[in-house]
């Protein structure tokens, strides 16, 4: 990580090397393609030099860099070592192989280049970055099942209640010969339009709530990720399970009471 101090020199290009500016910088600093910046590395020891903005990049969304927002500017590698007075020295580098290339072979021989060269795939390397959201997954995951129970809780509470107020309405289909299955169904589809119509109004708030969110952090930020996403998958998870929920409480509700003799059903 080097730490470089950008300043505005002029406002045209001149045969100076060029560089790319982060956009947050170029609005920072009123820069635009074709001006002459002076960029120095502070606490390298070398002197400022003067280069052209050849563009302006879009930083890409990456949530391991957000916290720490940092400008970017990117140079020629050359550029890079003359400024600082070192070369043939870097702190990590990418690499992408062709299609069909055999990784495992590339990356020992890369590891011989220099002793103490690591390699590692980008899927490895993913995880290994991204401990600290794994912990918030689990942790968003946990909420959720606490969530799920306290929601399946509330509507069978909720529908033995409206079943219990209608006790003498049961007893009367009973007794004039609706079956119990019936009955059952009658008040398992009621559990289940309740809890499809919860799901949609929780998709709802969560949709509202993701757009205040994501809006609020862009902002904040200046950075195009995007930090609360409702996908298709999870709307058909959240109806899925709402449903499923709606049928168990539904069918517990009103096998309390069907399975008690109608003569009884006028008892409390």
């Amino acid at each position: 990580m080097v730490t470089l101090l950008v300043g505005l020199m002029s406002l045209q290009l001149g045969p100076d090397p060029g560089i790319l500016v982060e956009r947050r910088l170029a609005e920072a600093l009123n820069l635009s393609v074709g001006d002459a910046v002076e960029v120095e590395a502070l606490g390298e020891g070398g002197s400022a030099r003067q280069f052209g903005v050849e563009g302006i990049f879009e930083r890409p969304p990456d949530p391991n860099r957000i916290s720490r927002n940092e400008y970017e500017v990117r140079f020629h590698l050359p550029d890079l070592e003359a400024m600082l007075g070192e070369g043939d020295r870097v702190d990590r580098f990418a690499v992408t192989l062709d299609p069909g290339a055999d990784a495992d072979s590339v990356a020992r021989w890369v590891e011989s280049l220099a002793f103490g060269t690591q390699v590692y795939g980008a899927a490895s390397l993913a995880e290994r970055s991204s401990s600290t959201f794994t912990v918030i997954s689990r942790f968003h995951d946990a909420i959720g099942i606490v969530t799920l129970l306290a929601s399946g809780i509330f509507l069978l509470c909720l529908m033995v209640i409206r079943v219990d107020e209608r006790r003498s309405d049961i007893r009367t289909m009973r007794l004039v010969g609706i079956s119990r299955s019936t009955i059952v169904r009658a008040v398992v589809l009621e559990a289940v339009a309740i809890a499809a119509v919860g799901s949609v109004l929780g998709i709802f708030l969560g949709a509202l709530l993701s757009w205040g969110v994501n809006a609020y952090y862009a902002a904040y930020y200046d950075t195009t990720l995007r930090f609360a996403i409702v996908t298709p998958e999870l709307i058909t998870l959240a109806l899925l399970l709402g449903v499923t929920l709606g049928i168990g409480a539904g069918a517990l509700a009103a096998l309390r009471l069907v399975r008690v003799p109608p003569q009884r059903l006028g008892e409390r």
